[in-house]
């Protein structure tokens, strides 16, 4: 568990300091969550240690939304006065999340009949 931790903790300061000397206008978290799939696809599996933790994590996700919640309760008033877009990229990004899901599911589900 600790592993797990420590490798997700310092991809995400890799990932901060990537986006602060590039001057990218994305989240560090988002450069480390790809630096690390990056690293899986180069593995071509995932190590023990990481997959414990992540299996230990992942029941508890929810939790790691409630900040972005507060955030967004926050400036309540703005989502309101700007309903329009919010509720476009909502719903694109469910439907976006929907087909590559779906498109995965196929592709995977095909691997695994060839094998």
């Amino acid at each position: 568990m600790l592993y797990a931790i420590a490798t997700l903790f310092l991809l995400q300061a890799l990932g901060d300091a990537l986006v602060r000397l590039a001057g990218w206008p994305l989240p560090g978290s988002v450069v480390g969550m790809l630096a690390l799939f990056g690293g899986l696809l180069v593995l071509r599996r995932v190590p023990a240690g990481l997959d414990q933790g992540a299996r230990a994590l992942l029941p508890h996700m929810m939790l790691l939304f409630i900040p972005s919640v507060t955030g967004v309760m926050l400036h309540f008033e703005r989502v309101a006065r700007e309903w329009r877009p919010f509720l476009v990229a909502s719903v694109a990004g469910a439907v976006l999340t929907l087909v590559v899901t779906a498109l995965v599911l196929q592709w995977l589900l095909r691997r695994q009949a060839a094998a």
